[in-house]
């Protein structure tokens, strides 16, 4: 059985996209920083017929990062499908003469060495696999900077540039690297934005193994 991991799983995009891919045969694990929110998550994906787990972690403790994709592995079986989609901390979010050093230092470690640090903890097992899938997450601030949000547009740039690198070194692995732009609020009304339209599109991005980069609406 294949494992499908949520990096910043929530109640919104994070468990639509447990669903879709649980319906499909997948094993889910749910990774957030608090143990009783993702609990209860798994709680209701395991009642719909969907084998799931869930595991506390912070993206800004590296260490407690691995030790849950780690953790993961052993429970449930190797990763095929890592989605990284923290949401991105309300510091992260000013504009940019209101941004300061420390900000955009924590913004960086939240979306780009966050994922860094999961990259080696997932690689072996899709190695093994001979095949898997990392999908990134990210406002339109990942591909045109926004000076109102000035961290996050910072860190997304670079968690972009990342992970177009990790797209191309992969690929000859079998190993497909992809991210979707969301240019919208989730759940805010927009039938395109709902969560699980968006867990459709994440599907696709899986199943199609096509193109770095797929925008919402494009």
């Amino acid at each position: 059985m294949s494992t499908f991991v949520i990096i910043g799983a929530g109640s919104g995009l994070g468990i639509a996209a447990a669903r879709r891919f649980g319906r499909e045969g997948f094993d889910v694990a749910l990774i957030s920083r608090v143990q009783d929110h993702v609990s209860q998550l798994a709680s209701e994906l395991t009642e719909e017929g969907i084998t799931a787990g869930g595991f506390a972690a912070d993206v800004l403790d590296r260490e407690s990062l691995g030790a849950a994709l780690d953790e993961v592995a052993r429970e449930l079986g190797p990763i095929e499908v890592l989605q990284y989609s923290p949401v991105p901390h309300r510091e992260f979010l000013r504009p940019v003469l209101e941004t300061d050093v420390a900000d955009l230092g924590a913004a960086m470690e939240f979306s780009t060495l966050g994922l860094a640090t999961a990259i080696p903890h997932v690689l072996p097992g899709m190695r093994r696999l001979g095949h898997g899938t990392i999908l990134l997450v990210n406002g339109s601030s990942a591909a045109r900077p926004n000076g109102t949000v000035a961290g996050t547009s910072v860190a997304f740039a670079a968690e972009s540039a990342y992970g177009r690198m990790l797209h191309e070194a992969l690929a000859v692995e079998n190993i497909h690297v992809g991210q979707m732009i969301v240019p919208g609020a989730i759940g805010g009304g927009d039938p395109l934005y709902d969560p699980a339209a968006l867990a459709d599109r994440l599907w696709t991005v899986y199943v199609s193994q096509g193109d770095f980069r797929t925008t919402v609406g494009a």
